[in-house]
């Protein structure tokens, strides 16, 4: 009963579709894979600008929405340089089953796999990032498999860590069903890491991001964006963000201001 509890109060998919890549002038692809249990699930790939060879984004989004939530996102990294694969976790979408912590992982490692299939890729060349839930499930994906580069955003130790923050005085970490320990799992990590947390972070306090950065291997580098809550860092990081970002991965393109699509 708790396990159900916690699940619908973590997990918060949308089937509702507002955009694709095409809404922002962007080719992609429609895929569709399957994760090692057999659920279907569903992503868009959307190549980089250039002729190939540069790196891909595998973006592992936050617990709510979809896919389709992202897309002024998926944009803004395409005109630094870079490719993205977007994945909606199982539930969320057009994909199938129910998400839990289990299955986010299984959804996640089915697209890494599904990058590595493509022709040209390999593992130096994918970038895991991971926003919030995303995060989580990021740092499992890392701790298990080789990586070119890890980034997080606005992401927490564990959901225990996260029952104390919401609830301080209700000792409930213990008995949760969904541990998402990114704590236990981020010193096997070995890709480099760039973290960015935003200093007024409504949902997930600043200093879960501080504390799961301090246990993190090198080399890595941790950027707090002064003024932004949880779900705007890239808008308020702005120009100062996207470069951060295409220095650390070596992309070639040019951020530029928001613009709607």
């Amino acid at each position: 009963m708790l396990g159900a509890i916690q699940r619908k109060m973590t997990y918060f998919p949308s089937s509702a579709w507002e955009a694709t890549p095409a809404s922002a002038g962007l080719s992609y692809e429609d895929v569709t894979l399957r994760a090692s249990d057999g659920v279907k699930l569903h992503g868009w790939f959307v190549p980089g600008p250039g002729e190939g060879g540069g790196p891909i984004f595998l973006f592992l989004h936050g617990n709510a929405g979809n896919v389709s939530h992202r897309v002024d996102n998926i944009r803004r990294l395409h005109e630094i340089g870079l490719g993205v694969f977007i994945l909606d976790y199982r539930g969320y979408g057009r994909s199938e089953g129910k998400p839990c912590e289990e299955g986010l992982y299984r959804d996640a490692e089915a697209a890494y796999a599904y990058l590595l299939s493509r022709n040209g890729m390999s593992k130096e060349k994918i970038v895991v990032f991971g926003r919030s839930l995303g995060g989580a499930v990021a740092v499992d994906l890392c701790a298990r498999v080789e990586c070119g580069r890890l980034i997080l955003e606005s992401t927490f130790t564990s959901a225990a860590d996260m029952a104390r923050a919401i609830l301080p005085f209700v000792p409930v970490g213990p008995f949760l069903a969904e541990k998402f320990d990114s704590l236990g799992k981020i010193g096997k990590v070995r890709a480099p890491l760039l973290q960015f947390h935003g200093t007024r972070d409504e949902t997930v306090p600043f200093r879960l991001g501080e504390k799961l950065f301090r246990a993190a291997p090198g080399p890595k580098e941790f950027v707090p964006i002064a003024g932004a809550g949880h779900n705007d860092t890239y808008e308020v990081g702005g120009i100062p963000y996207f470069e951060k970002i295409r220095a650390f991965v070596g992309a070639a393109g040019e951020p530029s201001v928001p613009k709607p699509f």
